[in-house]
C-alpha cells in the first residue's frame, strides 16, 4: 500500500513545530468537520485523513518513527533487526534508506483494519507485522466561536449571561473589566466528540460597544463635563454621572478650561483583580456665556477695566 505524507496532508514541510501541526491540525478540522459537511463524503474523508496526521505528528514518538522510515516504512523495524543481527556477527550493513538488503524480499504484506488508514495500522496500530487491534479512531468535537455584545455599564460588574450557541442555551458568568475584542475559551462546549472522543470547546469573544458618555482607556475611564463660566471662576459644586450613579464634586475656584481632575476608583473594575478599579478622568469644558444683558455685559466691561490697572 502506499506511503502517506502526513505533512502534505496538513499543508506543512518537516520542519514544523508542535505550534505549527496544532495551528493547522485546527483550522484544517473545523474546515472539514462532518457536523459542517453532513452530506459530503470527500470532506469526511478528508476529516479523517487530517485527524490520522495529527495523531502521528503530534506525539513526539511516532512523529520519530515516522521520519525515520520515511517512504521505507514497511520494512523498517524489519531492517534494524536484520542490521542488529548483522552487527552481532560483525558484518557491515549498508545503512537504512540505501537500497533493499537481502532478506527483504521474504516479508510479505500486512493487513489492517479500524478507521485509521492500513498505512497507519500497520506503522502505529498493532506494531509491524502484525494486526491492528481493529479499535475505533476517537476525534475531537468542534470548537466552536460565539460573539456577545456588552454595553460598558455591563462590564463594571460581574454578571451572569444566557447565550444560544449552536440550539443550546449556556449560562456563563462575564467577569467584571472584560476588553472589547477579548476572548474568553469555555472547556468542553464545543461539538460533541465522534467514536467517545472530548467535545470541542467553545471561544466567545467580547464585543464591547461604545459609550455616548465616557470613553475607556483600559480600567480607566474619561468624561467631558460642561462648567459654567461663573462657577470656574468663582468656585462651587457640580454634578457628575459615574457608572455607578451621579456624584457631586466641588469646583475649586478659577478652575481652567481643559483642566482635569481624577476620582480614584470610579473607573471599570480590573479585569479578574478583586477590589481593584481604575480611575474617571474628568475634564472641564467651561462654557462662555450668551445671550448676556445690557447690564451683564457693562459688569463684564467694568471687570476688564479693573483687570487693566491691577
Amino acid at each position: 500500500m502506499a506511503f502517506i505524507d502526513y505533512y502534505k496532508i496538513l499543508g506543512l514541510d518537516k520542519n514544523a513545530t508542535e505550534k505549527d501541526i496544532k495551528a493547522a491540525y485546527r483550522k484544517l478540522a473545523r474546515q472539514y468537520h462532518p457536523d459542517l459537511n453532513p452530506n459530503d463524503p470527500e470532506a469526511n474523508k478528508k476529516f479523517q485523513q487530517i485527524n490520522e496526521a495529527n495523531e502521528v505528528l503530534s506525539d513526539a514518538e511516532k512523529r520519530k518513527k515516522y521520519d525515520k522510515y520515511g517512504e521505507n516504512w514497511q520494512h523498517g523495524e524489519e531492517y534494524e533487526k536484520y542490521a542488529q543481527q548483522q552487527r552481532a556477527h560483525g558484518q557491515q550493513y549498508s545503512g537504512f534508506g540505501q537500497g533493499h538488503t537481502q532478506g527483504f524480499e521474504d516479508f510479505g504484506d500486512f493487513s489492517g483494519g479500524g478507521d485509521f488508514s492500513d498505512f497507519f495500522q500497520q506503522m502505529f496500530g498493532g506494531g509491524m507485522g502484525g494486526r491492528s487491534s481493529g479499535r475505533q479512531a476517537r476525534y475531537r468535537g468542534q470548537d466552536y466561536n460565539a460573539e456577545l455584545q456588552l454595553s460598558l455599564k455591563d462590564v463594571s460588574e460581574t454578571h451572569k449571561q444566557t447565550l444560544t450557541v449552536n440550539g443550546r442555551n449556556i449560562r456563563i458568568t462575564i467577569p467584571a473589566g472584560v476588553e472589547n475584542g477579548q476572548t474568553i475559551k469555555i472547556a468542553g462546549h464545543g461539538g460533541p466528540g465522534v467514536n467517545g472522543g472530548p467535545a470541542g470547546d467553545l471561544y466567545i469573544t467580547f464585543r464591547v460597544a461604545g459609550d455616548p458618555n465616557f470613553k475607556r482607556d483600559g480600567a480607566n475611564l474619561h468624561i467631558t463635563v460642561k462648567l459654567d463660566l461663573y462657577t470656574a471662576v468663582l468656585g462651587g459644586e457640580v454634578t457628575i454621572d459615574t457608572l455607578t450613579g451621579k456624584v457631586k464634586i466641588k469646583v475649586k475656584p478659577e478652575t481652567q478650561n481643559n483642566s482635569v481632575i481624577r476620582l480614584k476608583g470610579k473607573g471599570l473594575p480590573v479585569y479578574k483583580k478583586e477590589g481593584e478599579a481604575g480611575d474617571l478622568l474628568v475634564t472641564y469644558d467651561v462654557q462662555i456665556p450668551t445671550n448676556l444683558t445690557e447690564k451683564q455685559k457693562q459688569l463684564f466691561i467694568e471687570l476688564a477695566e479693573s483687570a487693566k490697572h491691577k
